[in-house]
């Protein structure tokens, strides 16, 4: 993928080390052109050789700092509190970094029209209604969720350049970190070990390189506002579960279907949930794979 007509050239990108972050600095990093700063709150990054500053993004002077020495032309904001459970324990910590950290680049972003783009999710809904679009009323049930609305509304009211991005259940390559939902049910079984897999969660899993050519896409087109990007197919956990072990050959007797109740879990989840990418699809022609597409993509680039 060749970006030589992005308008932006100056990308900083926090939250490098996770998920997300990792993909997007995939698709930048050997782009002629693109000046890329990359920045987490661990000491090291996971990709020698690209500059690379340690910023804890609930210390303001730092955030701002970092931002107003680089002087970005769009800012990606992939970091968050992401772990739903320990969200209701650890609550000043979760609404540190995902609310107050968003405050302060919100900050030094409206100061220098940055464009900013922030990572929200499904779960600012109560998921009684989904799949949802991006003018549907939120409720949170979680803390978690109620960060990440509070986030969404720091942002619009900053004044700072921004396009909020909703998503939900990720999966796909990484090279470092915690195994993805697809990767875990695969080593699982592989391993022997039995799973339990909820039936009445409702998502449209999102592939992790079609959030992070939207993210380029929109950077690009100058896309701004709320956009839910997901996958086409909506389909409960369990059946997701199931499509990844038809497609990897893995037998189906390890995977023990259950509800969430089943899990007593601190945090609620929204259960019939999922987003409506129509908006995206037609404002910048997204495209997402199909689930049996990605995981293709992910046997071939993981040797699964």
């Amino acid at each position: 993928m060749q970006f030589q007509d992005l308008i932006k050239k100056r990308i900083l990108v926090f939250g490098a080390n996770g998920m997300l972050g990792q993909r997007v600095i995939e698709l930048y990093k050997d782009q002629p052109g693109i000046e890329l700063l990359t920045s987490s709150s661990e000491n090291e990054s996971i990709f020698p050789g690209l500059a690379y500053l340690q910023c804890d993004i609930t210390k303001r002077e730092d955030v701002k700092k970092l931002i107003y020495d680089f002087v970005p032309d769009a800012i990606i904001n992939a970091s968050a509190y992401t772990n739903v459970d320990k969200c209701e324990t650890e609550r000043e910590l979760a609404w540190k970094v995902n609310v107050k950290g968003v405050e302060y680049i919100c900050e030094a972003a409206r100061v220098l029209d940055t464009h900013l783009i922030h990572i929200s999710t499904d779960y600012i809904f109560d998921g009684t209604a989904g799949p949802y679009s991006e003018v549907d009323v939120p409720s949170p049930v979680s803390y978690y969720g109620r960060t990440k609305l509070a986030s969404e509304n720091a942002i619009k009211i900053s004044g700072a350049l921004h396009t909020i991005i909703r998503t939900n259940v990720l999966y796909g390559v990484i090279a470092s970190g915690r195994l993805d939902f697809v990767r875990w049910v695969v080593n699982s079984i592989r391993k022997g070990e039995k799973i339990r897999i909820v039936t009445d969660q409702i998502n449209n899993p999102t592939f992790l390189d079609d959030l992070a050519i939207a993210i380029v896409d929109i950077i690009r087109f100058k896309k701004y506002g709320i956009y839910n990007i997901g996958g086409r197919e909506l389909l409960s956990r369990y059946d997701f579960t199931m499509r990844i072990v038809d497609f990897f050959g893995l037998d189906p007797s390890f995977v023990t279907a259950i509800v969430t109740e089943d899990l007593k879990q601190p945090a609620k989840r929204p259960l019939k949930s999922g987003l409506i990418i129509l908006k995206a699809e037609s404002e910048f022609n997204y495209k997402p794979v199909s689930i049996d597409e990605s995981l293709a993509i992910m046997k071939k680039e993981l040797a699964l």
